[in-house]
């Protein structure tokens, strides 16, 4: 099987939202399966610690799930452009994985969701690529052949799926977001087997 993890960390769930949809397009393909992962919240408070297992929704990543894994989508609300501070602080314990190589070679996609229609999307997934980058990645955009990409008045960029979830936090994925969830993950879990296939 080709094993996409799918790495998110989501507030008020459009992430999360976004993650289940990307996770159906991977296993939209043959002899492919997603394993959903999230990271816990970061606190204020210093050497604060969650729960090993989380009260609901998926597991923690933990640095197997990188070494395991085929494939990666990583998803993050967008904080003034960037992407959120528990997922960076997730990608910023990763220095084991950078210096063994476990991520190079394998493609990955990204995901995000804005309160504001300009919050930010583009440049929040360009700021994921880049430890993506430095880890050896290949990374897998949304073409304009997926014609959601030319009509969307809401998100969806080529860079990656995206989401505008209004200021509440309270807006439906649009029809075209969610199809552009579905054909990133569906991407990815191609270019991955592909990949093992050569």
């Amino acid at each position: 099987m080709t094993r996409i993890l799918v790495l998110y960390y989501s507030r008020t769930g459009a992430t999360a939202d976004m993650a289940r949809l990307a996770a159906r397009g991977v296993e939209s393909v043959s002899e492919a399966e997603a394993v959903l992962r999230t990271v816990p919240a970061v606190s204020p408070v210093t050497e604060a610690t969650a729960p090993e297992v989380p009260e609901s929704g998926p597991p923690y990543a933990a640095l197997e799930d990188l070494e395991h894994c085929d494939g990666l989508l990583l998803g993050s609300p967008t904080r003034f452009g960037n992407m959120a501070a528990p997922l960076k602080h997730f990608l910023d314990t990763t220095g084991s994985a950078w210096l063994s190589g476990v991520l190079a070679g394998k493609p990955a996609g990204l995901f995000t969701s804005t309160g504001s229609l300009h919050g930010g999307q583009e440049s929040t997934l360009l700021s994921m690529m880049l430890p993506l980058l430095h880890h050896g990645m290949l990374i897998v955009g949304i073409p304009y052949t997926e014609a959601e990409v030319g009509t969307t008045r809401s998100g969806g960029t080529p860079y990656g799926a995206s989401h505008w979830a209004g200021t509440a936090g309270d807006m439906e994925l649009t029809g075209e977001e969610r199809r552009l969830c579905h054909a990133q993950g569906r991407r990815v879990a191609e270019t991955a087997h592909h990949l093992r296939a050569a």
